[in-house]
């Protein structure tokens, strides 16, 4: 879960009906650990592109007041199946399902506090990472954001 800085109005969008395009968040809970703690304090982008990998902040589906913090693992036809990165947490897609595009705010780049961390790598970077040279350095990709389903 997370508390929001989130302007009124939304937040969605860069510019639209004065909206503004950046917040802070604060994680509250354990659904994100190892990633995230509670206290951590994140920078979205609200109504930036998602794509799977991405952690999201969005409205959780049966409770709309409630901010929510999670992976975005795929699309699928009717919204994003959003998980938990503490597995053993089910408070995510397992429990509610797909999430509508329209509860997706925003994808989140920065961790700032307590460690600033990087969480939204670039395409080319994402390549550049998972590619053969570089996937064999232990944990590089993960300091950049860049996480994979181990099997």
């Amino acid at each position: 879960m997370a508390r929001s800085t989130e302007p009124q109005g939304g937040g969605q969008g860069g510019g639209q009906g004065g909206a503004v395009p950046f917040g802070l968040v604060d994680v509250t809970g354990p659904s994100m650990v190892p990633t995230l703690r509670e206290g951590d304090r994140l920078l979205v982008r609200y109504g930036a592109p998602i794509r799977p990998g991405a952690v999201v902040l969005f409205r959780h589906p049966f409770q709309q007041d409630l901010l929510v913090v999670k992976r975005a693992a795929e699309r699928r036809p009717k919204g994003w199946w959003l998980l938990s990165d503490n597995r053993p947490v089910d408070s995510d897609s397992r429990s509610y399902g797909p999430v509508p595009d329209e509860l997706v705010l925003g994808r989140v780049l920065l961790r700032l506090r307590p460690s600033p961390a990087w969480l939204a790598p670039g395409r080319g970077l994402e390549r550049l990472l998972l590619g053969p040279r570089l996937a064999r350095v232990p944990g590089l990709a993960r300091r950049f954001g860049v996480f994979v389903d181990e099997l």
